[in-house]
């Protein structure tokens, strides 16, 4: 992690809007990454976020789309062309997530919210067209809305600046977890044969069929140093014959014929012992690393990364493993509860039977140094009601000041003794995904998907 960091401070990236290029600082710990140019309508922009490039109004608020989900008991989200996003406020569950019926009645229906009160369809202005993969879809009131690549986009009340993606993400969830809301972007600017898949640690570049793409500290954008031996374990990814040097990205030439591609001026290899897809063996061998189209932000400076028996994890200054809560209701729209401006009765419930003084005790809040402060959105100090789980005002009596990840408070398990311990990992249902709490993986290609 340290080495990956230090690469990140080292560099200065670039990445291409409709206006010309912009640069992103090293004090930021990450690179933008560069984009294809696509047809937009006017009135929206590009903004650069920790998904990623991620297509934005004009205040700069992140558009989400919200695809259908298979799930056990039918689906959930939304089909291409076909808003399911409305004013209604649901009063009982879908049934979707088994083993629940439908029918339940739902928590606080006096302070419910429906749908689109905290997810704003994106309306087109009075005689607009469609345009490239942007088209106008109807909604059942007959108002209108634009789709990107057919599926309904909105925006979420929880973004407040511009490049915000607290609303949802691009990071892949199996099994019955809930229909995320995930973040609509332009295409990376890369060659054909490599893809992009959203880390903890940022955009992480892989080949087509999901294979690790690593670089070697000792090679430079002219020369290789992985020759003989070294390639029993490390295969060069090779340009074909007709590829071009564009960008961040130019080929090296190790044999007649034999062009290696080069990305920001480090040749590219993947690693044979890789087993599966999104393995990250290949990190674990000295001067190797995993290489990042956008490198996430810093976490706080009381953190590290600390091993444990399913991987490295993140945690706080003793060696406690740092945890997420993971929330998503069994009603048709999907809602989401894992943030305190929305219901805390499913953490609540799970944490300590609906005890809150069990939940302190059992999974309390990582507090926040006197001096610490926050140095980026993506980790935040906030102010939470110790009792209700929901933000609170500083001068508040009992209020407690705790880090948040995206806005989410984070959490350590009295269960962890010893540094390293993960006990609490996957505690609450489908193993955490659909309310509970799962530990934040520094990697997560031992299990798949762990936030």
């Amino acid at each position: 992690m340290s080495s990956l960091r230090q690469v990140a401070l080292s560099l200065i990236a670039f990445t291409f809007f409709a206006g010309g290029p912009v640069t992103v600082g090293a004090d930021q710990e990450s690179f933008a990454e560069a984009f294809r140019n696509v047809p937009m309508p006017d009135g929206f922009r590009v903004e650069a976020s920790q998904e990623g490039p991620v297509f934005a109004n004009a205040s700069g608020m992140t558009l989400y789309k919200w695809p259908q989900h298979k799930l056990r008991n039918g689906y959930s989200g939304e089909p291409p062309g076909s808003p399911a996003c409305y004013d209604d406020v649901l009063t009982v569950s879908a049934g979707l997530m088994s083993p629940y019926p439908p029918g339940i009645s739902l928590p606080h229906l006096n302070k419910r919210k429906s749908c689109v009160d905290l997810w704003n369809p994106v309306t087109p202005a009075e005689g607009a067209q469609d345009i490239g993969d942007w088209t106008i879809v109807e909604r059942r009131d007959g108002s209108l809305q634009w789709a990107y690549d057919e599926q309904p986009l909105y925006t979420s009340v929880k973004d407040q600046q511009p490049g915000d993606v607290l609303g949802g993400t691009r990071r892949r969830f199996g099994g019955d977890a809930p229909a995320k809301r995930v973040p609509v972007g332009p295409p990376s600017l890369h060659p054909p044969g490599f893809s992009i898949r959203n880390s903890f640690n940022g955009r992480m570049l892989a080949t087509e069929r999901g294979e690790s793409i690593y670089s070697y500290d000792g090679d430079t954008a002219d020369s290789s140093s992985c020759r003989s031996t070294c390639l029993a374990k490390w295969k060069p990814v090779l340009g074909p014959s007709l590829a071009r040097e564009q960008g961040e990205w130019s080929l090296l030439e190790r044999s007649p014929g034999e062009r290696q591609w080069v990305f920001r001026g480090k040749p590219l290899y993947t690693y044979v012992l890789d087993s599966r897809t999104w393995s990250q063996k290949g990190s674990d061998e000295t001067g190797w690393n995993n290489v990042f189209t956008q490198v996430a932000d810093a976490y706080p400076s009381s953190f590290k990364p600390q091993h444990s028996i399913v991987g490295d994890v993140l945690a706080n200054s003793q060696g406690k493993t740092v945890y997420i809560y993971n929330c998503g209701e069994d009603s048709q729209d999907q809602l989401g509860c894992d943030h305190p401006t929305e219901t805390q009765i499913y953490r609540l419930a799970m944490c300590g039977a609906g005890d809150p003084e069990r939940c302190l005790e059992y999974w309390p809040y990582v507090l926040a140094g006197e001096n610490e402060q926050a140095v980026n959105r993506t980790w935040s100090i906030v102010w939470i009601d110790r009792y209700t789980g929901r933000f609170a005002d500083p001068e508040q009596e009992g209020a407690l000041r705790v880090w948040a990840y995206r806005d989410r408070p984070v959490y350590t398990f009295a269960g962890d003794k010893s540094p390293g311990d993960v006990y609490g990992g996957g505690t609450g249902e489908w193993r955490g995904q659909r309310n509970g709490l799962k530990a934040i993986m520094l990697r997560d290609d031992f299990f798949g998907g762990t936030l």
